[in-house]
């Protein structure tokens, strides 16, 4: 009897997310292995953006996307049965090929664009903030693709829905990907990893900091201790509501495919 082959998951999500978390959350299972935005120096490299410890990154990782595809369709590391990616779908520039996408198990972690603006502004001045930076209609690109593949919905999950119920969604995560759901995915240590990657000291205070999910706050859907900094989805700079604006088509037509909790 042969071993099953593994599972390598696809979790594409913007930024301001609870992206980091969900890595933590996955890198608690005993069976799975975590690799942290693999095509960060590529979309660098490709982009010009001027990012914290932009050097740093490049010299970490490959700087050609198909080099990072290879790596990610090589063995899993350390003969783990699950293969978890954080992807962030603003790295996915228009000249990355997307062919390998087939041989993944996508899902797509979304969040409000309000919420998401409101906590992106606070590390990037307003005005220089553009609909690509945070994702969303890559997001959808992406989704339509994989969808159109599949002759189905891939799995969609909401940042503020696993917060709110982090064993319920992730449960029904879990089923979705046709793999087991186990509690460790609830707590972790707290600390860095050798899995984060090199912008870490930038970016992951906060989930450095955590333990497990956090009750989402009020004001701001979607934010949690293990995520984003809490901030209020209203009273945004007008540019920003415009993109805000721009941004909901395409958020609303990946959550009308989103997990939800059955009611009894």
């Amino acid at each position: 009897m042969t071993a099953a082959e593994p599972v390598r998951i696809a979790m594409w999500s913007g930024p301001r997310n609870i992206s980091s978390a969900m890595m933590r959350s996955f890198g608690a299972r005993p069976d799975t292995a975590v690799t942290d935005e693999p095509f960060y120096a590529a979309f660098l490299a490709q982009s010009g953006a001027d990012h914290p410890l932009r050097a740093e990154v490049l010299a970490a990782q490959p700087n050609d996307w198909r080099d990072v595809v290879s790596q990610l369709l090589s063995p899993v590391p350390g003969d783990k049965q699950v293969w978890y990616q954080k992807q962030m779908t603003h790295h996915m520039l228009g000249a990355f090929g997307r062919e390998w996408l087939g041989s993944m198990s996508n899902a797509f972690l979304i969040r409000d664009p309000q919420a998401v603006l409101a906590s992106y502004r606070h590390i990037r001045a307003a005005e220089t903030v553009t609909l690509a930076d945070i994702g969303i209609v890559q997001q959808r690109e992406l989704f339509e693709r994989e969808s159109d593949r599949l002759g189905r919905a891939p799995p969609v999950i909401e940042g503020a829905d696993v917060l709110a119920d982090p064993p319920g969604m992730l449960a029904l995560l879990c089923a979705a990907l046709a793999i087991p759901y186990t509690d460790s995915m609830l707590r972790w240590s707290a600390g860095r990893r050798d899995t984060d990657g090199v912008w870490a000291p930038a970016w992951y205070a906060s989930v450095e900091r955590s333990t497990g999910f956090a009750a989402p706050e009020p004001a701001a859907a979607g934010a949690g201790a293990a995520g984003p900094a809490a901030a209020s989805a209203t009273a945004l700079p007008a540019n920003l509501m415009r993109l805000a604006a721009l941004a909901r088509p395409h958020y609303e037509a990946l959550a009308a495919h989103k997990l939800r909790a059955s009611v009894v």
